[in-house]
Formats: structure tokens, C-alpha cells, sequence
């Protein structure tokens, strides 16, 4: 049988369905904001507004990842490292984040504690990365949140912690198994985290490969995530 005859395979076909409906959802929001934008200024800001704007970004990290994935999978996820001043990463992903954090009254802080004003990465990859875990600090969080950068040894590491309730036990106990199938309490499916860390372990210098780590505590006391890169 020829591969004409056997047909699409089938994780193509869902590459294929999810860019596309990346770029339903990428009209969608346009027409949305538009929208936003002719109504008056008391009617922007409800707590509707603000599930919307959340579930929007979440949606679409979500198809980020996905597509991601499928290029990991079959080798086709380019990977361009290149010196990016570290303040100027952290507040570019805390204004994408802008609306949904004002929308859920959070208080979203910085810090950046390092001795050069440099990292070396790939932007656009990291940036999906810290975006998705954002997303998931804005919605877990009590009432603040703090991305910090810091020094340890010769890796940089980026840091989103919150004060909410924290990571579920079970996925603190697993950490090098993400993907455990979908959890019925909170629905997570650990994907967000197996993108994370395998994005990490693209970036390798001198045989030191990135990688991440969850926990519970830090300066909030909630959910802790911490990514290395080398």
C-alpha cells in the first residue's frame, strides 16, 4: 500500500487542526478587542471581562504548546539562542499578562538579582514557557505574584511563584513524570509542565542541559516554579 492510499497520519492532521484553530482564536480576540474598545469605559472592566481575558490567553498557550510538541516530535522546533536583557524579558511578559492581572486584582511584582544584565536564550521559546505559567499563577493566586531572575552557579534562573494553594502533592512527588493523565479534581494533565521542561533541555552549554523544578514556598508561600538555563 503506497502512502497516498494509507493516508494522513493522524498527529498531522491534529498539527493541521490546531493552527488553524490558533488562527480562529487569534481573529477572535481581535474582534473582541475591537468590540471592547466601542464600549464605555464602565462596562470594560467586569469580572466577565476578566474570565474572558483570561481563558483567551489560556486557550492559546495551550495551542502553543501543542504545535510545540508535535514539532518536538517529529525535530522541526528550531531553537535560536541569543543575549536578551533579562528586565527587559520579564516586564515584556508581565504587560502581555497586563489586562488578566488587573481583571484578577493581583499584584504582580519583579525582581532580578543577578550580576549581568544579559541571559542567553531562546525568546520566543522561553517566553511560551513563562506565559503558561503565568497563566496558571494569575489563576491559582491568592493576591500576588513575583517572577524573580537570579544567579545559581553558571545558570540563570526565572522564577514565577505565587501565594495560593500550591502545586497538588502528587505532582511534587513526580516530578520527572508530567504527563500523568488528566487529574479529575483540578483537570490538569501535566502537559503545561512536560512542555516546560522539555523546551529547558534545548538549551545546553557546555554539556549542561536547561531543566525545571516545582515545589511550594518561596518568598509567597504558594506555588513555586523554577526554570535553569545554562
Amino acid at each position: 500500500m503506497s502512502r497516498d492510499e494509507q493516508g494522513l497520519d493522524f498527529s498531522t492532521v491534529i498539527a493541521s487542526t490546531v493552527h488553524d484553530m490558533k488562527n480562529s482564536l487569534s481573529a477572535l480576540i481581535q474582534a473582541h478587542d475591537q468590540w471592547l474598545a466601542r464600549l464605555p469605559e464602565q462596562s470594560r472592566s467586569g469580572s466577565e471581562q476578566g474570565v474572558m481575558e483570561h481563558e483567551f490567553r489560556h486557550l492559546n498557550g495551550m495551542l502553543v504548546q501543542l504545535l510545540g510538541l508535535y514539532k518536538l516530535g517529529i525535530n522541526q522546533l528550531p531553537i535560536c539562542p541569543d543575549y536578551h536583557e533579562l528586565e527587559d524579558f520579564v516586564e515584556a511578559q508581565l504587560a502581555a499578562q497586563q489586562e488578566v492581572i488587573r481583571h484578577r486584582d493581583v499584584l504582580a511584582t519583579w525582581r532580578i538579582d543577578t550580576e549581568s544584565p544579559l541571559g542567553f536564550f531562546d525568546r520566543e521559546l522561553v517566553a511560551s514557557v513563562v506565559a503558561n505559567v503565568l497563566t496558571n499563577a494569575i489563576r491559582y493566586a491568592g493576591h500576588t505574584l513575583l517572577i524573580s531572575v537570579e544567579e545559581e552557579g553558571e545558570q540563570v534562573v526565572i522564577s514565577v511563584n505565587d501565594d495560593g494553594a500550591g502545586y497538588p502533592q502528587r505532582l511534587l512527588e513526580r516530578q520527572q513524570d508530567y504527563v500523568q493523565g488528566i487529574d479529575q479534581q483540578s483537570g490538569s494533565t501535566g502537559l503545561g509542565l512536560y512542555f516546560a521542561a522539555r523546551i529547558a533541555a534545548l538549551h545546553e552549554r557546555n554539556g549542561v542541559r536547561g531543566r525545571i523544578e516545582i515545589a511550594n514556598g518561596g518568598a509567597l508561600g504558594g506555588g513555586l516554579f523554577r526554570l535553569f538555563l545554562p
